[in-house]
């Protein structure tokens, strides 16, 4: 529907902060945002289509109608904003999902015979909940340790019903593991003296009951009772095995929830750290497939709302059933929401969600982006988890054959082709302004990297000394690959052999070199770009299909056509070109590197009188390294073929001098 029939008049929208919905025909809600000023932010969105970021075009577009609500100030719009986002599940909202439940160590103390326990359940008031975990198995070491010190119950309720009735404990009763109060060994009040002894542990850093356990171990030995001595070292022991699997990363009263972000135009990855007390208790990751046109700032500010907007009180427009009371709260949030949480950015609302939070936890609450020191390293660490999240998630989806058959075939309806592209080679070109100019070629078949493929090259120019831009470089490596292409069908239509799959090299009966047509052909880059790339192959009659992508919204252009093909933003087509156009990038910026390394090696040695290349060469092989040949002494120079005592000599001098 076009936006201009349902606009609301100016006049109408409140200058009020709020919340506003769009509905589609359907009145289904579609996207739910909040504003300072409801007025300011709707005419935005009824602004001249052309001027929209595609997603938010689409949105408006699909939307029937818009409504609005209007709150008291910021901190209710960003409650509602959440409630509602929860409830509807906009599909043009950004939604964080939970790549998976995660295991806790849990402990029922609103039981009267308290548990311990591994859950991956949603957490009940009034329980301890350590965690998360990212390995089941590592939470069920950490249990088999602390059960050897504080030996509470763990067994089901039905194990324990059946052990009252027959007055025989389970094993872990039998193995000292369990203190056995349900054959009455211990009182109700003895065992949960022992359930609240192991709380008071995973709550704090646990060296003052290890240094008592160690002080009480030396007391026994003294006094020779060496068995006694015996289980308190077996309990130190266990109790440092837990201790440490909690690394110290910060000081010890550093309460803070480390955030790691990394997206693209159509996923972002989020990984979280729970730092408390200074030690990571828990790793937890998120990864959303639709990402609205939202910058790092705005995709924080979503992050954080829907983290911890589950601790908020239920609002106007919430399901009934998922309302919490207060109490409950207060007492889930004090545990969740820590005192600090560092972001990749600071989102444009920071304070209003500062204020937010800190109703939330009953306690001030702040949001910083970490600079420098122990805490930066750390907040590092946690990006380069998101982004090797978003990497194992493109990976997993690439080897899903459903997936990939889904793909190409949405590739052939989308690009008219006869069959589904079985054989696709997407180029990049990669330099440094305008030196080392190289290009790559990455080879996908059946939406598999075929990396046996890969080609690099080197891009020379008519005279050797490179290329002016981009498009020109494309059009050089292109002829180079499809001229390969051409000659090497032309001479196999000339013989009379039988027809293969490609040219064959006769000397060694395997395919040659380039011999397998490309079904398509994709280049990074508009429709400028595309259309040279199409130029190419007219003029060498290779008979390609060409595409291009463009990367700022994901566009994919079509030689000769005025606009581009729009594949959905969680179109698996739309997907596997972007893994193509990544990976091809990839490919050519670490030839780059190498390149330009090897070219900066040579410069430096290349000024050293009497060093040739060849010497140059030896002394590469030699050392591995510019940087070892300028660690070298004048001993070890001389072990290197070619080079005297003289040629040694004028080598130190010249790099020590360089280094000065």
């Amino acid at each position: 529907m076009n936006p201009a029939d349902y606009r609301p008049k100016t006049s109408d929208i409140p200058r009020d902060p709020g919340v506003y919905r769009f509905r589609d025909e359907e009145d289904r809600i579609i996207y739910v945002g909040k504003a300072k000023s409801l007025r300011q932010r709707l005419v935005n969105y009824f602004q001249d289509p052309a001027l929209l970021h595609p997603r938010t075009r689409q949105m408006v577009f699909t939307a029937a109608r818009v409504e609005w609500v209007v709150v008291g100030n910021e901190i209710e719009a960003l409650s509602l904003e959440y409630s509602w986002i929860k409830e509807f599940a906009p599909r043009f909202n950004v939604m964080y999902r939970d790549d998976k439940s995660y295991p806790y160590l849990a402990v029922t103390l609103t039981e009267e015979y308290p548990r311990v326990m591994v859950t991956r359940n949603a957490h009940k008031r009034g329980n301890k909940y350590y965690g998360p975990y990212t390995k089941v198995w590592a939470v069920r070491e950490s249990l088999d340790q602390l059960l050897r010190v504080f030996p509470m119950r763990s067994c089901t309720k039905g194990v324990f019903n059946n052990a009252q009735r027959t007055g025989r404990p389970c094993l872990n009763g039998y193995i000292d593991r369990c203190a056995a109060p349900c054959v009455g060994r211990v009182s109700a009040a003895e065992h949960r003296h022992i359930a609240q002894a192991l709380v008071s542990f995973m709550d704090g850093s646990g060296e003052e009951l290890i240094a008592a356990k160690k002080a009480e171990m030396m007391e026994a030995a003294k006094a020779q009772e060496f068995e006694r001595a015996a289980r308190l070292r077996d309990d130190v022991a266990a109790l440092t095995t837990v201790v440490e699997k909690n690394t110290v990363v910060l000081d010890m009263d550093t309460d803070a929830d480390v955030f790691g972000l990394e997206f693209d135009e159509l996923e972002a990855s989020v990984q979280v750290f729970f730092v408390r007390g200074g030690r990571i208790r828990g790793q937890r990751g998120w990864v959303t497939e639709t990402v609205a046109d939202l910058e790092a700032p705005g995709l924080v500010s979503q992050m954080i709302l829907q983290v911890y907007g589950q601790y908020a009180p239920s609002r106007v427009g919430a399901k009934r059933s998922s309302a919490k009371s207060v109490d409950d709260v207060a007492h889930t949030s004090a545990d969740a929401i820590p005192r600090e949480i560092w972001v990749p950015a600071l989102p444009d609302d920071a304070e209003a969600l500062e204020s937010w939070l800190g109703e939330l936890r009953g306690g001030s609450v702040r949001i910083r982006v970490v600079q420098r020191g122990a805490k930066a390293q750390l907040a590092q660490t946690v990006h380069t988890n998101a982004v090797q999240a978003l990497q194992r998630h493109k990976l997993h989806r690439a080897g899903d054959l459903t997936e990939r058959s889904k793909a190409l075939e949405e590739l052939r309806m989308g690009l008219g082709l006869d069959r589904a592209p079985l054989r696709i080679e997407c180029y990049d070109i990669s330099h440094t302004q305008g030196t080392n100019q190289v290009g790559s070629m990455v080879v996908f078949e059946d939406g598999l990297a075929k990396k046996s493929d890969y080609r690099h090259f080197i891009v020379r120019g008519p005279d050797g000394n490179g290329v002016p831009d981009d498009t020109a470089a494309m059009d050089e490596v292109l002829r180079r690959r499809l001229t390969r292409l051409v000659q090497g069908h032309a001479a196999d239509d000339a013989s009379d052999d039988e027809p293969t799959s490609g040219p064959i090299d006769l000397a060694t009966d395997a395919p040659r070199r380039f011999a397998y047509k490309p079904d398509l052909i994709v280049v990074d880059g508009g429709l400028p770009q595309v259309n040279a790339a199409q130029r190419v192959v007219e003029e060498l009659g290779a008979d390609v299909r060409i595409v291009g992508l463009a990367k700022r919204l994901e566009e994919v252009w079509i030689p000769g056509e005025e606009f581009p093909l729009i594949f959905p933003r969680t179109s698996p087509a739309l997907h596997l070109l972007q893994y193509l156009r990544d990976e091809s990038h990839r490919f050519a910026i670490t030839f780059h590197r190498k390149r330009r390394a090897k070219a900066m090696t040579r410069s430096a040695l290349d000024a050293i009188p009497g060093l040739g290349t060849a010497k140059q060469t030896a002394l590469l092989k030699h050392f591995g390294s510019l940087a070892k040949i300028k660690e070298a002494d004048l001993e070890a120079l001389e072990e290197v073929s070619g080079i005297g005592p003289r040629l040694a000599q004028t080598i130190v001098e010249f790099l020590h001098r360089e280094n000065e």
